[in-house]
């Protein structure tokens, strides 16, 4: 048997841990010296201890703890346990990080306040192009709601023409509407420039038609923190006595592997106010 001060030491806890957990109930010690007090425990307790551990770190309360182990949960259904846990508690990571960029996204556009990107707004006649494109449907048009939906939109879309042997002739423009259901709704059209007859079927190719005017203004990095170069250009517009008649087009210009170097305009039609 090990005194408390050595089972603690083999087990990476506290005495002080240990002690909790007996008066828990959690892990009572195998022999209680009657005149001492002194707690000992067996090294096959080691087994009950790494459970404890394991699952109060996945986020788990004592209690909870405690009925998990009062089953005897056997190891394999244990480890499926603990993998989905481990799963819950990434998807949760991803999301803080996510939230984080567009924190990040809301202080750079409040830092940017009062700047006019004069020299870098350009207004264009924008001429119809054809394109290849998959449509979804986005809660919001809040970053957190388009993200998911267009990626998986363009990842579909590349496999599809690549499987009809179709080539992209241009960069991707991404364009958005409202949806018809309302409620805040988003349109998503994933889209990239083709030079192919106009088609149906498992992809549509038309014609987006030509614009007039737009302001047009160059965004580098990830579409993730477009925030402050989109509210750039909606300052701009307002500023310069222009009215948007929809929402921006987004043109990928660069798309490396690291999104942190991706190159894209933006381009809002506009109207005289």
């Amino acid at each position: 048997m090990f005194a408390i001060g050595d089972f603690a030491r083999h087990g990476r806890v506290s005495v002080r841990m240990l002690r909790h957990y007996d008066a828990t109930g959690l892990l009572r010690p195998a022999h209680v010296d009657p005149a001492t007090g002194y707690r000992y425990y067996t090294g096959a307790q080691l087994a009950r201890l790494n459970r404890v551990i394991a699952l109060k770190e996945l986020g788990l309360t004592l209690q909870q703890v405690g009925e998990i182990l009062d089953e005897r949960v056997g190891a394999e259904e244990l480890r499926g346990m603990l993998r989905l846990r481990q799963a819950e508690l990434e998807a949760a990571m991803a999301e803080a990080a996510a939230r984080l960029v567009r924190v990040e996204a809301r202080l750079r556009s409040i830092e940017s306040e009062g700047r006019m990107p004069e020299n870098d707004v350009v207004l264009k006649n924008l001429p119809a192009v054809r394109v290849a494109e998959l449509s979804g449907t986005a809660a919001s048009f809040e970053p957190q709601d388009i993200g998911p939906v267009i990626g998986p939109l363009y990842d579909e879309l590349f496999r599809l023409l690549a499987a009809a042997g179709v080539t992209p002739s241009g960069p991707g423009v991404a364009y958005y509407e409202d949806a018809p259901e309302g409620g805040g709704a988003i349109t998503v059209h994933a889209a990239v420039e083709v030079a192919v007859p106009l088609q149906e079927g498992p992809f549509l190719v038309h014609d987006l038609p030509a614009v007039a005017e737009a302001a047009t203004l160059v965004h580098h990095g990830s579409m993730d923190e477009v925030l402050p170069s989109a509210q750039a250009l909606a300052r701009w517009i307002d500023g310069h006595g222009y009215r948007e008649a929809g929402y921006p087009r987004e043109i990928g210009l660069e798309c490396p592997a690291d999104r942190d170097q991706w190159v894209t305009e933006l381009q809002a039609p506009v109207t005289a106010g």
